[in-house]
C-alpha cells in the first residue's frame, strides 16, 4: 500500500510522505526527567531501531505520564514496526493531550495513515478531514486523504461487482432448479395422462393384470380338459375287439 501511495504522489509531481508527520518535537517543553530518555529515543529512531526507540520513549512516559510528545513518538515508533493499531491508539492519545492545533492536526494525520495502512479505509478518511479541518493546508493530508477516497471507491466498486455476480450466480441457480422442477412436473403430468387414458379406456392397471391372470387360468384349464380327452380316446381305441 506505500508503494502504491508513492506511485500516486509521483503522478501529481509532488513530495510525498506515508510514514509519519512532524516527527520532531520540540524538547523544550520536557522536563529533566524525561528528556534524556527523549532524546535517546529520537537516536535510536534516527538508526531506524524502532523497537529500540519505542522503549525509549516509553521509558520516557514513564519519568512523565503527561509527556505528549513521547506519546507521539511511541506511536511513530510503533508505526514502523508495522504495528498500526497500537499506533493509532498513541496518535489519539495524543490528539486528546493537546491543545495546539498544529500538533493535534498532526497527531490525527498520523491516525489517517495507521487506519490507513490497516486497511481501515473509511476512518482513514475521517482522520484526514478532521486533520484538514486544524490544518487545512497541509498537501501531504490532501493527498493521503484523495488516495484515500479514491481506495475506497474502488473497494466499494469491487464489492458491488462482487454482489452482483453473486446475484448472477443465485439467479442462474434458481433458473436451474426451477428447469428441473418443470420436468419433474412433466412426468408426472405425463404419467397422471396415462393413468386417466387406461380409466378413460375402463380398465386400470390392476384390473389389466387380474384379467391376463384370468386368461392365463382359462387357458390352462383348457388345456387340461384337452389332455383328458385325448386320454380318455386313447384308452377307448386299446380296448376294441378285433
Amino acid at each position: 500500500m506505500v508503494d502504491a501511495l508513492i506511485k500516486y504522489c509521483n503522478k501529481k509531481r509532488a513530495l510525498f510522505i506515508i510514514a509519519t508527520a512532524l516527527l520532531s518535537c520540540s524538547v523544550a517543553s520536557y522536563s529533566q526527567a524525561d528528556r534524556k530518555m527523549i532524546r535517546e529515543g529520537n537516536r535510536e529512531y534516527g538508526k531506524e531501531k524502532y523497537s529500540e526507540s519505542e522503549i525509549s520513549y516509553r521509558k520516557a512516559l514513564d519519568k512523565n505520564k503527561e509527556s505528549s510528545d513521547a506519546v507521539f513518538n511511541t506511536g511513530d515508533a510503533l508505526y514502523r514496526q508495522k504495528k498500526y493499531e497500537d499506533a493509532g491508539k498513541q496518535f489519539a492519545d495524543n490528539h486528546n493531550m493537546n491543545d495546539d492545533k498544529k500538533k493535534k492536526s498532526a497527531s490525527l494525520y498520523n491516525l489517517g495513515n495507521s487506519f490507513l495502512m490497516a486497511n481501515k479505509v473509511q476512518e482513514s478518511i475521517e482522520a484526514y478531514k478532521g486533520s484538514l479541518k486544524l490544518d487545512p493546508d497541509n498537501k501531504e493530508t490532501k493527498y493521503n486523504l484523495a488516495y484515500a477516497q479514491d481506495l475506497l471507491k474502488q473497494q466499494q466498486e469491487q464489492q458491488q461487482n462482487k454482489q452482483d455476480q453473486d446475484k448472477k450466480e443465485q439467479k442462474q441457480d434458481q433458473n436451474k432448479d426451477n428447469q428441473n422442477k418443470d420436468q419433474k412436473d412433466n412426468k408426472d403430468q405425463q404419467k397422471g395422462q396415462q393413468q386417466k387414458q387406461q380409466e378413460q379406456q375402463g380398465i386400470s392397471k390392476e384390473d389389466a393384470e387380474r384379467v391376463l391372470n384370468a386368461l392365463a387360468n382359462d387357458e390352462k384349464n383348457v388345456q387340461e380338459k384337452v389332455k383328458l380327452a385325448k386320454a380318455q380316446n386313447a384308452r377307448v381305441r386299446t380296448i376294441k375287439n378285433w
